[in-house]
C-alpha cells in the first residue's frame, strides 16, 4: 500500500453505514489510493465529501478527487473524506488496500486498525465510543494522535459567526434552568438560537432520565435529527443531561452521530468544545463539581429566574436514579446566592424560584459559619429589594421543619404556594421507596402547613404501581388524596429506571392494573383541584403577568402567590402586578377581570 515512490496523504476517514457512522479513524493514505477510494472503480452506493483546508467537494463515480486535486497537490495536505456507504468492509478494503473478508464489526475494526497503527500503516487509532487508546507508531513518517469525532467536520463547521443553535429541553425544571444556562452559554459565544430545529447548525438536546415518558420523546426527536445528519453532514448533534449520564459510553455505541455528550455536572464542557472547534473528547460524565449556576443564562421570561441553591441528592429513594446521574448534594454559598439574586432584581427580575433535588437541606454540606438553614436562607432573599416573589422546588416532607414554615408566614415575597411530595398513601409502600416517613407524619405536616398557611395552595407528585402495590395499598393512597386536597398532583405511572433497587424487585404491577389506577386517581385530583379553584370565586387575586394567552392574543395570561394560571382582558406589560377578581374557575384555570387600581405592584 505505501510504496516509496507515492505520496501519503494524512487523511482523516469517516466511514458510514446509510445514515449510521461505524468507524473513524485516521489513515495514511497513498494517494493514488485515496483516488481509487472515491474514483471511476467504486460501487454507486458509494458517496464521498472531501474537504481540503477550506474547501470541500462532494465526489462520485462522475467526480472522483482527482478531478479537484492531483496527488501530488494532495501529498502531505490534512484531508477530511467522508464516505457514506452501504459496505463499510468494503470501503476499510479500498482504503487500507486490503482484502476485508471477516464480518463487520467495530470492536474488529478496531482491533485491527491498532494492529497497522503498531506496524506504521496507520497514523491514528479508532475513535470508538470515545475511549480509542492513542498509540504511537513506530514509523517516524507517521505520528499517533488522539482521534475525535468532530475533528471529521469540515474546516470551520463549528465556528460559531454565523451559526445557530437549537436546545430541546425534556422533563424537570432543573432541566429547564439548565438549558437556559445552555443557552446563555452559546450566545456568549456568539451563537444565535434557531426557533426551529431545521434551520440550527447545532441541535442540543437536554435530557431526562427520571420517566420513562421523557426517554422515548427523546429518542424520537434524537432519530430525527440523525436524519438531518444525514442531509446536511456538517450538522452537530449534542447530548446533555440526566439521560446521557446515565447511558454514558454506551450512549456513542447506540447512537454514534452523536457528536459530543454530557452529565448535567459537566455543562460548560459544551462551551470548551465550541471553542476548539469541536476538538475535544466526545464523552464528559460522572462530573458533579461544576454548577450551571455559574454559567451565564437565557431567560425565558424578564421578570421570572431560576436560582439554583444546590444540586444532587443525599437521600436514597429505591426508584430514583438522580444520585447516580447529578451526584451526592452540594450547596452554594449563601453570599453568592444573595448576590445573584440581587443582580437577578437589578435586571428586572420580580419572581425567584428557588432550585435544588431537596431544597431544604440545603446548606448542611457547608462550613459552620455559612450554615444558615433553608429557613435563614429565604429570610436573606426576602431581604434584597426589588424581589416580589419567592417559590422553591422540591422539599422533602423528612426536611421540612418548623423553621422553614415559619419563614414562609413571616417573609413577605414567600408565596403561599407549596409543592409536597407524597410519592405514595400507603406507609407499607413509602417504606419500600425508601421515603423515610410515614403516611401519618406526611398528614402531620400538612395539618401543621395549613395550621400556619391556612390559604396555603398544595401540590404533590403520586407515583401509581410501585413493585408491590396492592389494591389496598391504592386505596390507602386515594384516601390521603381526599383528606388533604391537593390544589394540583403530578401523577405518574411507575415505570422501572436502570440500576435503582425498585428496578430489580419482586411483584412488579401489570400494566393494565396500572392505567386503571392512575385514571381513577387523576379522576379525583381533577375533582379537588376543580373545588379549590372553585372556592377563590369572587376572591381578589395579585396576579404577574407572563404574557398573552397561548390561544387568543387579545386575553393576558399570569399565576397567582398560589401559582394558579389566570386568564383575563385588559393592557399589561409581562412583569407587571395586576389585581384580579376571579369570576369563574376551571380545574386548570382561573378566568377574571382586572380592577379599576391595575396595579398591585
Amino acid at each position: 500500500m505505501s510504496g516509496s515512490t507515492r505520496p501519503a496523504v494524512a487523511a482523516q476517514l469517516s466511514v458510514r453505514r446509510g445514515r449510521e457512522a461505524v468507524a473513524f479513524y485516521m489513515a495514511a493514505f497513498d494517494a493514488s489510493e485515496l483516488h481509487r477510494v472515491g474514483g471511476t472503480d467504486a460501487e454507486p452506493s458509494v458517496v464521498s465529501q472531501l474537504a481540503v483546508g477550506e474547501s470541500s467537494f462532494w465526489v462520485s463515480d462522475e467526480s472522483p478527487p482527482h478531478a479537484h486535486f492531483s496527488p501530488e497537490t494532495l501529498s502531505g495536505t490534512s484531508v477530511r473524506l467522508l464516505l457514506i456507504v452501504d459496505d463499510p468492509g468494503a470501503v476499510v478494503e479500498r482504503a487500507m488496500g486490503r482484502r476485508w473478508s471477516r464480518p463487520w464489526k467495530s470492536s474488529t475494526v478496531g482491533r485491527w486498525v491498532g494492529s497497522r497503527i503498531r506496524s506504521g500503516i496507520i497514523g491514528r487509532s479508532v475513535a470508538r465510543s470515545g475511549r480509542g487508546r492513542r498509540r504511537r507508531s513506530r514509523s517516524p513518517t507517521h505520528r499517533s494522535a488522539r482521534c475525535n469525532r468532530l475533528s471529521m467536520l469540515p474546516p470551520m463547521a463549528l465556528d460559531p459567526m454565523n451559526r445557530r443553535y437549537h436546545v430541546q429541553t425534556f422533563g424537570c425544571q432543573m432541566n429547564v434552568h439548565d438549558s437556559e444556562r445552555m443557552k446563555g452559554l452559546l450566545e456568549s459565544l456568539g451563537l444565535g438560537e434557531a426557533a426551529d430545529p431545521a434551520d440550527a447548525d447545532l441541535l442540543v438536546f437536554n435530557t431526562c432520565t427520571i420517566r420513562e415518558r421523557a426517554d422515548d420523546r427523546f429518542v424520537s426527536h434524537l432519530m430525527e435529527a440523525r436524519a438531518a445528519k444525514h442531509r446536511d453532514p456538517d450538522k452537530v448533534i449534542v447530548v446533555g443531561g440526566c439521560w446521557s449520564e446515565s447511558m454514558k459510553d454506551e450512549l456513542f455505541e447506540l447512537y454514534p452521530f452523536v457528536d459530543l455528550a454530557f452529565g448535567p455536572g459537566s455543562i460548560p464542557r459544551l462551551g470548551e468544545f465550541i471553542a476548539a472547534g469541536g476538538d475535544v473528547p466526545r464523552g464528559h460524565f460522572s462530573t458533579f463539581d461544576n454548577f450551571a449556576g455559574h454559567l451565564p443564562a437565557k431567560r425565558a421570561r424578564r421578570h421570572q429566574a431560576w436560582l439554583q441553591i444546590s444540586q444532587g441528592c443525599n437521600s436514597s429513594c429505591s426508584y430514583c436514579i438522580v444520585p447516580s446521574v447529578r451526584g451526592r448534594e452540594q450547596s452554594r454559598r449563601p453570599v453568592d446566592l444573595i448576590a445573584e439574586a440581587t443582580a437577578l432584581a437589578g435586571d428586572g427580575v420580580r419572581e425567584l424560584t428557588l432550585l435544588g433535588q431537596n431544597v431544604n437541606s440545603w446548606g448542611r454540606d457547608l462550613v459552620a459559619e455559612e450554615r444558615i438553614g433553608f429557613g435563614g436562607l429565604l429570610r436573606a432573599l426576602d431581604a434584597v429589594d426589588g424581589v416580589e416573589r419567592i417559590r422553591f422546588t422540591s422539599p422533602h416532607p423528612k426536611d421540612m421543619r418548623d423553621d422553614v414554615i415559619a419563614a414562609m408566614v413571616e417573609c413577605a415575597s414567600v408565596c403561599e404556594q407549596l409543592h409536597l411530595p407524597l410519592q405514595s398513601g400507603s406507609t407499607r409502600v413509602l417504606k419500600r421507596m425508601r421515603r423515610t416517613y410515614s403516611r401519618e407524619r406526611y398528614l402531620d405536616l400538612v395539618a401543621r402547613i395549613r395550621g400556619q398557611i391556612p390559604d396555603i395552595a398544595l401540590t404533590t407528585d403520586v407515583i401509581v404501581g410501585f413493585p408491590g402495590e396492592t389494591e389496598a395499598d391504592f386505596r390507602e393512597t386515594l384516601e390521603v388524596v381526599e383528606e388533604v386536597g391537593f390544589d394540583h398532583a403530578f401523577t405518574f405511572v411507575y415505570s422501572p429506571r436502570r440500576g435503582t433497587e425498585a428496578a430489580a424487585m419482586d411483584e412488579q404491577v401489570a400494566a393494565e392494573v396500572k392505567s386503571e389506577r392512575i385514571a381513577r386517581l387523576v379522576d379525583l385530583v381533577q375533582r379537588h383541584a376543580a373545588a379549590r379553584n372553585a372556592a377563590l370565586v369572587g376572591s381578589v387575586q395579585e396576579v404577574l403577568v407572563e404574557g398573552p394567552s397561548r390561544t387568543d392574543p387579545e386575553v393576558l395570561r399570569g399565576r397567582t402567590r398560589g401559582n394558579k394560571t389566570t386568564l383575563f382582558r385588559g393592557r399589561a406589560e409581562p412583569g407587571e402586578l395586576v389585581l384580579v377578581e376571579v369570576t369563574e374557575a376551571t380545574s386548570q384555570t382561573l378566568n377574571g377581570r382586572p380592577l379599576a387600581a391595575a396595579s398591585a405592584g
